[in-house]
């Protein structure tokens, strides 16, 4: 038997087998029975949500502002769920006032952050916020986990939620903007 000279030989590259750390996440959320997640739509929540509403056993819930995720929440839990909350940095101001309810009221609330202001910002008025996000928070006694790497997102969001639905204090979750992608201005 002869090899045909004329077939090209066929050259594939490897297929990336690396898990999506936004699907690691997700798979983070079901594990630790979130029934209902509260977002206002934001590029870099993108995927969560998308997973998110494609789920028949998660409530994925369109807000007008990031503090109505706050009330969400309390009613998740007053009514037996779990719920997180998704947020862009800029939406943390919008939270302070209803910060107070959690920690008053003691109910777990784990939010995931992605931030904005930081490295390869193209828009300053996203630096102010940005740069305060952190402070903000723990001005509010919440707990504040930060990830840097893919490969710490999910385990770094399981930490979250283990602390706050264990009785603990409210969690915060920044996503940082060297993770997420730096968003880029198109005209």
């Amino acid at each position: 038997m002869t090899e045909d000279a004329s077939a090209a030989p066929e050259h594939t590259l490897p297929e990336d087998t690396t898990p999506d750390w936004r699907d690691e996440i997700f798979a983070v959320l079901k594990a630790a029975n979130i029934r209902q997640i509260g977002y206002v739509p934001d590029a870099g929540h993108a995927r969560l949500i998308e997973l998110s509403r494609a789920d028949p056993a998660i409530r994925a819930v369109p807000l007008t502002s990031e503090e109505e995720g706050i009330g969400l929440a309390a009613g998740a839990w007053l009514g037996g769920q779990r719920a997180a909350l998704l947020m862009q940095s800029s939406g943390v101001g919008n939270c302070i006032n209803m910060l107070g309810l959690s920690k008053s009221c003691r109910f777990p609330l784990v939010m995931l952050v992605t931030m904005r202001g930081e490295w390869g910002e193209f828009n300053p008025w996203q630096v102010p916020m940005g740069s305060k996000t952190q402070a903000a928070l723990e001005l509010m006694d919440v707990l504040v986990y930060r990830v840097e790497r893919p490969g710490d997102a999910a385990e770094t969001v399981a930490a979250a939620l283990d602390i706050s639905f264990n009785g603990g204090p409210a969690a915060a979750v920044l996503l940082s903007q060297r993770l997420i992608g730096a968003k880029r201005w198109v005209k």
